[in-house]
């Protein structure tokens, strides 16, 4: 059985920690031998999760169990990328699925694997409960901590039952409030004003005790909801900071997801960036990650929102400076550091079309998950409700040719409610892309306008809900959340996507602010009815190139003009166009998409000539002086790197 530390006081995990005690005792039980094997623990942001977790973790490790932490806010959200994270937590990165769980098998009686911020892996979360959590052995339990409550489909999967349970974290007791303010110094004569302004929440306490010791004369906010609260006691606690200079560097660094020395040399070049690090680290509501700093949403989130309305101005400069130095450093970082800088560049972005769809704050009743074949005659019923014999044979076609680009989408209670298709360019039949009218005309388009080799596009063939149709509706929504998932799992190879609708008008604004361009003239005709197309085109960097120029759009950043016309094959200079020869054009094209690295002649004879080319590098030497020639003043932008090749700057 499960024994509790019979000692608290002598793990740091206590220190400062009250209350809880049903919490708790749930969480205990989940390492019993007859406990639960998934445990879900909720509650709004600085309730306690991470608190809870931490008690958690040090009452398992002094029990003798093997615990394994990771922190979702730092991990791509797919399957190679968790699978990685956790690989690299065990001491064996690189292995796939069944490798790591055999591992966790061997690790001991008792593993207590517990994701944090659960929140920001949603677009995982279909695959974690289909195929990870089924797959662990008896001795592993798994715990999440999220801001949001677990979807229903988690207790309703057949054979679970009590193997699942959700811990909802409620706010402290009065009091609870009471013990907290007092080990944070606040007598009991001056608390119960505190207690009434924070609602009971752990992390407002704690800003008010800190706040009321510098300034007992204070107004406190009564009556308030809990987040203006939180908000209000923010602000009261920034002003309380009486070293200036933190205070100025923590106003700039709440524009920022994670922080880091370089992002805050770009921000504030006047200071020492080593000094203003630390002088957040110190700070009660920062955390230091092996990465970076990362500021407490709730206290972050008030502080920018104070900030963008009392000098927008200066919000607005802060968010530029960082955007640049991302944009720098991206370009230089490895595979596995990418998705930091991915969800950096997502978070300068305020669109909440753009923010929403791949970090939803809802929490949605419905899952997407794969399509099987019990699920034929609910998948077929819906087609055939909303399309005609003409577009539903064609789409039940894909059906039986290939099941596995189907996704259904299930409601609270399991039943489905929608489907979509998505088929990938590299992993279909020509054939049978010119024997649907609508994938022949995406064909035709990729035809017409060439990806390089090994790109890939995306074909968004169908998406139906049972009551809307392709029109907008919830289960919409969550087909296009899992179409995030896609992009994250195929960048930096993902080119384009293609999609269409018989109601594409109602997602016109939102397809424009993310780049959609509606195909004009490929339009199709089924049953009567006109099926528009429109395509996104990511552009050679990928999902997160499109993402740095939705960022630099809405900050209002002016990118330097296209240097090269990739439609036209052309040169854009300032005295004119300048036609380019097959050869040039390669090379150029390969410069400008690795623009700022340094680019070996090797690299542009397999990629520009072919790997079948015997001839010398001189050909590479040749084609660069040409260009040099055809760029005129702007020539010396391609850079020779002795022994190396070249770099265009």
């Amino acid at each position: 059985m499960w024994q509790c530390t019979s000692d608290l006081t002598t793990n740091r995990a206590y220190q400062g920690f009250v209350g809880r005690t049903n919490e708790l005792d749930t969480l205990r039980g989940v390492l019993a031998t007859a406990g639960p094997r998934v445990v879900h623990v909720y509650g709004i942001t600085g309730i306690g999760k991470t608190a809870l977790l931490d008690i958690l973790a040090a009452e398992a490790e002094d029990a003798g169990a093997s615990v394994i932490r990771l922190d979702c806010r730092h991990i791509e959200p797919t399957e190679p990328g968790f699978l990685h994270a956790l690989g690299v937590a065990i001491g064996d990165g690189g292995s796939g699925v069944d490798t790591l769980v055999e591992r966790l098998g061997l690790l001991g009686p008792t593993v207590l694997l517990a994701l944090d911020t659960y929140e920001v892996f949603r677009l995982l979360d279909t695959w974690l409960r289909q195929v990870f959590v089924p797959l662990l052995p008896d001795n592993v339990r798994i715990v999440f901590f999220s801001r949001q409550r677990p979807l229903d489909v988690w207790f309703s999967a057949p054979g679970w039952g009590r193997l699942v349970q959700s811990v909802p974290v409620q706010p402290l007791s009065p009091t609870e409030a009471q013990t907290l303010l007092n080990l944070h110094g606040i007598q009991e004569e001056d608390a119960a004003s505190l207690i009434r302004a924070a609602h009971g929440h752990p992390l407002a306490l704690k800003l008010a005790a800190t706040a009321s010791r510098e300034n007992h004369a204070r107004s406190w906010p009564q009556e308030t909801v809990l987040q203006h609260a939180v908000d209000e006691l923010s602000r009261m606690f920034l002003a309380d900071v009486e070293d200036s200079a933190s205070r100025h560097v923590l106003e700039g660094a709440v524009v920022l997801r994670r922080v880091t020395v370089s992002l805050l040399q770009a921000l504030f070049p006047e200071l020492d960036p080593q000094d203003a690090y630390e002088r957040l680290r110190r700070l009660p509501f920062v955390d230091g990650m092996h990465d970076g700093l990362i500021i407490h949403e709730a206290v972050r989130d008030p502080l920018a929102r104070s900030l963008h309305a009392s000098d927008p101005s200066r919000y607005l400069d802060y968010r530029r400076s960082a955007w640049r130095q991302l944009v720098s450093e991206s370009q230089f970082a490895a595979s596995d550091d990418l998705w930091r800088y991915t969800a950096d560049m997502l978070y300068l972005i305020e669109n909440p079309v753009v923010r929403e769809a791949f970090f939803p704050t809802v929490t949605t009743l419905h899952s997407v998950e794969a399509a099987q074949p019990q699920d034929d005659e609910a998948l077929t019923g819906i087609v055939r409700a909303h399309d005609g014999r003409q577009a539903s044979e064609l789409l039940l076609q894909w059906w039986r040719r290939m099941p596995q680009a189907f996704s259904i989408v299930r409601g609270a209670t399991g039943e489905v409610e929608g489907l979509y298709c998505k088929l990938r360019s590299d992993q279909v039949e020509p054939s049978w892309l010119l024997n649907d009218p609508v994938t022949a005309q995406w064909y035709s388009h990729l035809e017409q306008s060439p990806m390089r080799s090994g790109e890939v596009a995306l074909f968004c063939r169908r998406w139906l809900s049972l009551n809307e149709g392709d029109s907008p509706s919830e289960i919409q929504a969550a087909i296009w959340l899992d179409l995030k998932r896609s992009y994250m799992e195929l960048r930096p190879g993902l080119r384009r996507v293609y999609l269409t609708a018989t109601d594409l008008g109602a997602y016109q604004q939102v397809a424009q602010r993310l780049g959609f361009e509606v195909l004009g003239g490929w339009e199709v005709e089924l049953d009567g009815l006109c099926y528009p197309s429109a395509v996104l085109d990511f552009g050679p960097a990928s999902v997160d190139g499109w993402l740095a120029e939705l960022a630099a759009a809405e900050l209002g950043i002016k990118r330097d003009p296209a240097l090269l016309d990739v439609e036209a094959r052309q040169l854009m200079l300032a005295e004119g166009s300048v036609a380019l020869t097959p050869l040039e054009f390669g090379v150029m094209r390969y410069l400008v998409e690795h623009q700022g690295k340094a680019v070996s002649r090797r690299e542009l004879l397999q990629h520009v000539w072919g790997t079948r080319y015997q001839g010398g590098s001189n050909v590479v030497d040749a084609i660069v002086r040409t260009l040099r020639r055809k760029l005129g003043s702007q020539s010396a932008r391609i850079e020779t790197l002795t022994g190396v090749g070249y770099r265009l700057r």
